[in-house]
């Protein structure tokens, strides 16, 4: 069995608001449906992607640059999934 693949995204959060407990239930939900570990790193503080309270621990405000990181064998697909949706989610968007 040879390395398990990685994959890697810079996120910068748009929204106001910044990443809070509505965004960040959505993203560890996504996350979880993946089978690759997920981590998420504001400057010197890594956290599981998985896990609600280590998301709300990142106090992302608007401007924050998070990276992601994946690693497993649908680290790409993850990567570009919860990118998307992190960038989503946290960009200014009115809702109904």
């Amino acid at each position: 069995m040879g390395p398990q693949p990685t994959a890697e995204r810079v996120i910068e959060i748009r929204s106001s608001e910044g990443l809070h407990m509505r965004p960040a239930m959505r993203f560890v939900q996504r996350a979880s449906s993946f089978a690759s570990s997920v981590s998420l790193i504001k400057g010197d503080l890594t956290v599981d992607g998985k896990s609600i309270m280590q998301v709300t621990m990142l106090a992302a405000t608007k401007g924050t640059q998070i990276r992601l990181c994946t690693k497993g064998p649908d680290a790409v697909e993850a990567a570009d999934v919860l990118a998307e949706l992190l960038a989503h989610e946290t960009s200014e968007t009115p809702t109904n």
